[in-house]
């Protein structure tokens, strides 16, 4: 069972893989199962408790139970409440789970007997995958205890990141969504070490992996980009076709002070200059953000500033989450007025009202345009697909109708014919 983020679902991929190469088997239901492993999330406290009950399900519904992941790091706090559980080990404990899973069921096959695909196991559909270049933070944003939980930057060696990336195209996957705690920080740990990939040394740097993996021949999707300087070069590769013009940027505030009392990096660079940088050499970019309402000591006002920004910024997708209190997190210890619960809820109902009239807005421009999607499933005789500005799982998507020829995993060519909100419509261009 996995819970949480696409960090944590690679972390299940590759408990999974290592498992199914000594024999093991994945059961679709607890009464199949001879033991259940439970990937859990930490992060706030709705997400701690959603771990809590997953794991008392998993007991009450099986009996064996060894826990992992980010909630892991925290292991009396389960243990007050699952004595019983088998195991508790920290997020990236690949091994530590493997011993846990030999000690209480041991393997029945010899791992050279067993043959493997070399993407390993994948828990998305097929037609795409997330990359997970690197673990852990260097920063210390004070809402977040990421980096308690998962320790400092360690980014992958660029050699093995590539050579991961072709196994997944090479077993079909035509979106390749790359993922990290700090995607833009990649290779700052490994002093930027190249390796040779197809010929020629690749650092290991944010634009040098982006522009490898612009030569694949896939959709390059960037998630989780910090807006440090160096960000810029990469919207010329989206200009050159070579990755997806999207960019996923956690700018979680607009005012100052609230974004020092947040220690949020790259909070005193002029976002709004740049995005509009941005647009004008990529005038279709997508820029995807997520924003955190009723932070300690925000003020109407600067609320109030925030919705200023999002309506200059007319940023495409949002995500707005009201503050929560994380235990161990500094911002605990910060000196400032609790926002009140109904005053939270207030000013995220009014961000996203905002944010859906700003969504709709851009949008209806897309209509009566061609674009090409890929189909994610079929819904009768509806395709449901994604375009180069929509993620899976969190953002829109591109609903086909009269679609029933098409296949999950099929690129198709479209028209835009009507749009809401956050989804549009089509059919197949002629």
């Amino acid at each position: 069972m996995s819970l949480g983020c696409p960090k944590a679902l690679v972390d299940s991929e590759r408990i999974l893989t290592r498992l199914r190469a000594e024999g093991y088997e994945v059961a679709a239901t607890y009464g199949k199962a001879d033991l259940v492993i439970v990937n859990t999330c930490g992060f706030i406290d709705a997400a701690v408790d959603e771990s809590l009950d997953a794991i008392g399900e998993a007991l009450a519904e099986n009996g064996k139970v060894i826990v992992t992941g980010c909630l892991g790091a925290q292991p009396q706090k389960i243990l007050d409440r699952h004595p019983q559980v088998l195991k508790i080990t920290g997020p990236q404990r690949y091994e530590e789970v493997v011993a846990s899973v030999h000690e209480h069921l041991p393997p029945r096959h010899e791992p050279f007997l067993d043959l493997m695909p070399a993407q390993g196991v994948k828990l998305t559909p097929r037609h795409y995958a997330y990359l997970k270049i690197s673990e852990g933070c260097n920063h210390r944003c004070s809402f977040c205890i990421i980096p308690s939980m998962r320790g400092d930057l360690v980014s992958r060696p660029v050699g093995e990141v590539l050579r991961e990336a072709e196994h997944l195209v090479r077993a079909g996957v035509k979106e390749i969504l790359v993922i990290s705690q700090d995607t833009s920080a990649y290779g700052v740990d490994l002093k930027y070490a190249a390796q040779p990939w197809r010929g020629t040394e690749r650092r290991a740097r944010f634009f040098d992996l982006a522009a490898a993996l612009g030569e694949l021949g896939v959709w390059v999707r960037l998630h989780y980009v910090y807006p440090y300087p160096h960000v810029d070069q990469v919207i010329d590769l989206m200009a050159e076709g070579k990755v997806l013009p999207y960019l996923d940027i956690p700018f979680q505030h607009s005012n100052s002070r609230v974004l020092k009392l947040m220690k949020r990096p790259a909070a005193a660079e002029n976002t709004l200059e740049r995005i509009a940088a941005w647009r004008r050499t990529v005038p279709d970019i997508t820029i995807r953000s997520t924003f955190i309402v009723g932070f300690p000591g925000e003020t109407e006002a600067e609320f109030a500033e925030l919705l200023d920004w999002l309506r200059v910024a007319q940023l495409d997708r949002v995500g707005c989450f009201e503050y929560s209190p994380v235990e161990g997190a500094a911002a605990n210890a910060l000196r400032q007025p609790p926002v009140p619960a109904e005053i939270k809820q207030e000013r995220r109902a009014r961000f996203m009202e905002l944010s859906a009239e700003i969504s709709a807005a851009r949008l209806a421009k897309k209509v009566g345009r061609d674009m090409q999607v890929l189909v994610d499933r079929l819904d009768g005789g509806v395709a449901v697909a994604r375009s180069a500005s929509d993620a899976p799982e969190i953002d829109g998507t591109v609903r086909i109708a009269g679609a029933k020829k098409l296949a999950v995993g099929e690129w198709a060519q479209v028209t835009i014919t009507k749009a809401g909100a956050y989804d549009l419509e089509a059919r197949l261009s002629a």
